[in-house]
């Protein structure tokens, strides 16, 4: 018997994950979670076999939680399930060691079959996710990029329309280091301008 845990929240894709793979041979769904914190607290004594994990759950990021318990519970396997379709998204969860990545989008039979192949101990990409790899590997960014706390703050200010010198008095920083933070994150993101980061870092869960 394969257990299954799933994290994701919407309710909705919750009940007809479990409705579909209950009726599977072989598949158990012993739990279902809709918020990161909840999902940690039962992996401390109730571990399934393999994780369904969306990114995007409400009060926790999929690209840190993914590491941490792949880090915990190095046995878990752990197939993100997202709607997500950017190769920085893809190749940042697979770098932090997913197991497999699975679009939201796809036949019920993709995800049946990507619980099977972890549990055979392969990876396994869904056939959207194969044809994104294999197109993007060379361009754009690789990798989501990781933002510091203070680069978060300024994300926040900057989201409320406050102007350099805004930031700067309400961060107890100067106005010369709130630009050099903004410089940084358009590089990191490789765009041109602040509100492209922050529609992008929102997108990608960096930003609650």
């Amino acid at each position: 018997m394969i257990n299954i845990a799933i994290a994701d929240d919407h309710p909705i894709v919750l009940d007809g994950l479990k409705n579909l793979l209950d009726k599977q041979e072989g598949f158990y769904v012993q739990d279902v979670f809709s918020n990161g914190e909840t999902l940690l607290d039962s992996l401390k004594g109730n571990r399934p076999d393999v994780l369904l994990l969306d990114i995007n759950l409400p009060d926790m990021s999929g690209l840190d939680l993914a590491p941490k318990i792949k880090t915990r519970y190095t046995d878990m396997k752990v197939i993100i399930l997202s709607v997500h379709n950017e190769f920085a998204v893809i190749n940042s969860m697979l770098i932090k060691g997913a197991d497999g990545y699975i679009q939201k989008n796809v036949v019920s039979t993709e995800i049946v079959d990507g619980i099977r192949t972890v549990m055979a101990g392969k990876r396994f990409l869904c056939s959207q996710t194969k044809q994104i790899v294999t197109k993007k590997e060379n361009e754009g960014l690789q990798v989501v990029p990781k933002i510091t706390r203070r680069e978060r703050e300024i994300l926040q200010c900057v989201a409320e329309g406050l102007t350099t010198v805004q930031i700067g008095d309400k961060l107890f920083i100067s106005p010369h280091t709130v630009e050099s933070h903004r410089k940084n994150l358009m590089e990191k993101f490789d765009v041109k301008n602040l509100s492209s980061v922050i529609k992008l870092a929102t997108e990608y869960g960096l930003l609650h």
